[in-house]
C-alpha cells in the first residue's frame, strides 16, 4: 500500500514538472512576441477613423521559393504610414533587426468582418503577390475595392528588390504588438504574420521615398540598402579608360591562331587613321570615331562566331521577339541565321555564343529560384567544357551571352562570370564589369513585323512640354518622382501608369513627340525601355538611375545626347533642365536623331544597326582583354 502511494506521488510530481516545462516554454514564446525579441517581430494596425489612409511597406529582396502561395523576401525594413482626416502625416516606422531576413508573407490575408453588407465583398478580397514569371508588360497588380462606388487602386507588384507595398485607402493605423492589420471602410481587418529568421545583412540607412495611389501622395521615410555615393557617369568614364588586366584564367599560356589575329587587330586600332567625319555618322556621339570605324570595319572583315548547337528548346535556340525582353531574342534569331559572321567549324571562331534565352529560362524553371537557374546553367557550361576544348582554354573569356531578364546578372555571375556578358540590367554597383561586360539596350517590341513603327517626333520649336514621364510605380524611385513633380508645373507632365487602351498608348507617344526631355527613371532595376523610346521619338533622354551603365558605353559619348541626373537630385529636376542652354538642347536633340540608327532592329541586319552594335561591343571588349 505504501509502495502504491509512493508511486502515485512520483507520477503526480512528473506530471506537474511536465506542465511547468510547457508553461515556461509558452511564457518564453509570449515574451518573445511582446518584447519583439530577435527571432521575430509582429506589428498591429488597428481600425481608426474612416476617411484616412494607411500603408504598410515591406522592403526586401526575393529569395528562395517562387511558390504562388507565399513569397520569401530578405526584408530590410517595415514602414507604417498614417494620414489622418485633416491631411496631416503621422509616420510610424518599424525597423526589423539589422541582421534579419527570410520573411515569409502568406498570399491570403484572413479577414474579420464587422461592417455592412456593402463592404463584405471588399473585405473578402485576398492579396495576390504577382511574380515576374510572365512578361513585365503583361503583369497587373491586384485590385482592391475602396468604397461603395467601387473605386479601385492597384496594389504594387514586386520583382527582385521592389518594395512590397500593401495599400488600403481608408483606415488609420497605430503600433502595438500583434499582427499586421490593415483596415478599409468599416471595421474589418486583413491579417498576416511575419516570421523573421536570423541572417546578417548590410547596415541600413534612411532615405526619403513617396507612395502614390489614385487619391493621395504621401511622403515617407523608408528603410533600404542605400548607396550614398553612387558611381557617376564621369567615374564610369574613368573606369573605362583603365584597360582591364586579364587574370591567368582568362588568358591561355599559348595563344591560338585566332587570338593572335585579335592581337594584330588591337595593334591596328591603336594606330587607327584619324577620321574627323564620316557620312551617316556623327563624331560627337562617339568617344573616338576613328577607332570605332576601324574596329567596325575589321569586325566585318575578320570576325567569326561559333554558335553552340547544344541545348534544347525552348530555353535554347527559341528566341522570344516581342515584349520588354526582346533584345536577347532578336539577337539570337539574327546571329543563328547569319552567314557572314557565323561559322560551323569552332576552330575558326574568335568568339563563342551561348544561345540561351534568360527570360525563357526564368519562365520554364519557375519555382526553382535563382539558385536553381544557376545550377541549370552550370550543368550547361559543364556539357560545353567537356565536349569542346575552347571553354577550358580561355576560362570562358572568348565566350559571350546576351541576356535581358532582370535576374541575368545574378544567375550568370558565378558560372559564366568570365564570359563577356551583354546585359540589360547593367548595374556597375553589382556584377557588371565595365570594359568586359557590355550594356544591352532594352527594346520593347510590340510588333515583330514592324519593330520600327511610329518613329520620329515634332521639331524643337513645337515641343512645348519641358519634361514627360508616365509609367507604373515599379521600384522605389518613381514614387519619389511623382511626389515632387506630378501636377506641380504646367510644363512638367509627370504621371503614374496610363491606361492600356489604344488611345492612351497613342497619347503616350504624342507626349514623347511633344516633349523636349523624356524622363527615363529606373524601375525595379536600373534599366528602362524609355531610353530607346525617347531616342525613337527624338526626345532627349534624362536618365535617372544611379549606377546604370548606358548601352554601348564603350563606344558612345552619352553626354552628347542625353542628361544624367542622380537620384538624390530629383527635387531639382526642373531647375537642372531649365539651366541647360537652348543651344545645348538643340545640339543634343540633333545628336539623338543621329544615334537613332544604332537602336533599330531589322529582320535583315543593316550596317551600324542594333544587331551589329551588340556584336561590335562584344568584339571590341574581347579585343580590350587580349594582351599584346
Amino acid at each position: 500500500m505504501g509502495v502504491a502511494a509512493l508511486t502515485q506521488r512520483l507520477c503526480n510530481f512528473e506530471i506537474r514538472r511536465l506542465v511547468l516545462i510547457i508553461g515556461v516554454a509558452v511564457v518564453i514564446v509570449v515574451v518573445n512576441q511582446c518584447f519583439e525579441l530577435p527571432y521575430g517581430k509582429r506589428f498591429y494596425f488597428s481600425p481608426a477613423d474612416t476617411g484616412s489612409a494607411s500603408v504598410v511597406t515591406l522592403l526586401g529582396n526575393v529569395t528562395g521559393s517562387n511558390d504562388l502561395e507565399s513569397g520569401k523576401f530578405d526584408v530590410v525594413g517595415v514602414v507604417g504610414i498614417v494620414v489622418n482626416n485633416t491631411g496631416g502625416l503621422e509616420l510610424e516606422e518599424f525597423e526589423l533587426e539589422k541582421d534579419a531576413s527570410n520573411v515569409t508573407v502568406e498570399k491570403s490575408f484572413p479577414v474579420g468582418i464587422n461592417t455592412s453588407e456593402d463592404d463584405i465583398s471588399s473585405a473578402e478580397k485576398t492579396i495576390d503577390f504577382r511574380h515576374d514569371s510572365v512578361p513585365r508588360d503583361s503583369r497587373i497588380g491586384e485590385s482592391y475595392k475602396l468604397d461603395n462606388d467601387s473605386k479601385t487602386s492597384s496594389a504594387s507588384e514586386f520583382q527582385n528588390e521592389a518594395g512590397i507595398v500593401l495599400v488600403v485607402s481608408q483606415g488609420a493605423a497605430r503600433n502595438s504588438p500583434g499582427n499586421i492589420n490593415a483596415v478599409s471602410k468599416g471595421n474589418f481587418e486583413q491579417t498576416t504574420d511575419i516570421q523573421v529568421e536570423d541572417k546578417k545583412t548590410e547596415p541600413l540607412q534612411s532615405v526619403s521615398v513617396t507612395l502614390h495611389d489614385n487619391s493621395s501622395m504621401t511622403s515617407i521615410s523608408t528603410l533600404r540598402k542605400w548607396n550614398p555615393r553612387p558611381t557617376s557617369i564621369s567615374q564610369m568614364n574613368l573606369l573605362l579608360l583603365r584597360t582591364p588586366i586579364s587574370s591567368s584564367s582568362m588568358n591561355p599560356r599559348r595563344y591560338s591562331t585566332r587570338d593572335r589575329e585579335l592581337q594584330s587587330v588591337k595593334l591596328e586600332l591603336e594606330n587607327a587613321p584619324i577620321i574627323r567625319d564620316n557620312p551617316g555618322l556623327s563624331a560627337s556621339i562617339f568617344r573616338n570615331l576613328s577607332i570605332f570605324i576601324r574596329s567596325y570595319d575589321l569586325m566585318e572583315q575578320k570576325l567569326k562566331v561559333y554558335v553552340y548547337t547544344e541545348g534544347e528548346k525552348p530555353i535554347f535556340h527559341q528566341p522570344l521577339m516581342r515584349g520588354i525582353y526582346a533584345s536577347e531574342g532578336w539577337f539570337m534569331k539574327l546571329i543563328e541565321g547569319n552567314k557572314r559572321f557565323s561559322v560551323r567549324d569552332p576552330r575558326k571562331a574568335h568568339l563563342f555564343y551561348l544561345p540561351f534565352d534568360s527570360h525563357m529560362l526564368r519562365l520554364k524553371l519557375n519555382g526553382t529560384g535563382k539558385q536553381g537557374l544557376e545550377k541549370y546553367l552550370k550543368r550547361y557550361v559543364g556539357v560545353i567544357a567537356k565536349k569542346y576544348p575552347f571553354w577550358n582554354r580561355t576560362g570562358g573569356a572568348d565566350h559571350f551571352l546576351v541576356a535581358c531578364h532582370d535576374w541575368a546578372p545574378k544567375i550568370t555571375s558565378k558560372n559564366m562570370g568570365t564570359c563577356i556578358r551583354s546585359l540589360c540590367n547593367a548595374n556597375v554597383a553589382r556584377d557588371f564589369k565595365i570594359g568586359k561586360d557590355t550594356s544591352l539596350p532594352v527594346t520593347y517590341i510590340r510588333s515583330v513585323e514592324d519593330p520600327l513603327a511610329d518613329l520620329g517626333g515634332k521639331p524643337a520649336s513645337e515641343r512645348s512640354i519641358l519634361a514627360f514621364f508616365a509609367g507604373g510605380m515599379h521600384g522605389y524611385l518613381r514614387p519619389i518622382l511623382l511626389h515632387y513633380w506630378e501636377n506641380k508645373e504646367p510644363d512638367m507632365k509627370i504621371f503614374g501608369p496610363m491606361p492600356r487602351d489604344i488611345e492612351s498608348k497613342r497619347l503616350y507617344r504624342e507626349y514623347m513627340k511633344s516633349s523636349k526631355y523624356c524622363i527615363c527613371a529606373r524601375g525595379y532595376e536600373v534599366h528602362t525601355p524609355r531610353i530607346v523610346e525617347a531616342i525613337f521619338h527624338e526626345c532627349v533622354p534624362v536618365i535617372i538611375s544611379d549606377n546604370y551603365v548606358p548601352p554601348f558605353f564603350e563606344v558612345f559619348n552619352w553626354e552628347a545626347f542625353s542628361v544624367f541626373i542622380q537620384e538624390k537630385d530629383i527635387p531639382y529636376l526642373r531647375n537642372i533642365l531649365l539651366s541647360i542652354p537652348d543651344e545645348k538642347y538643340l545640339m543634343m536633340k540633333s545628336e539623338v536623331k543621329m544615334v537613332q540608327q544604332h537602336f533599330f532592329w531589322h529582320k535583315k541586319p543593316v550596317k551600324y544597326d542594333l544587331f551589329h552594335m551588340i556584336l561590335h561591343s562584344v568584339w571590341y571588349n574581347r579585343i580590350l582583354q587580349i594582351k599584346k
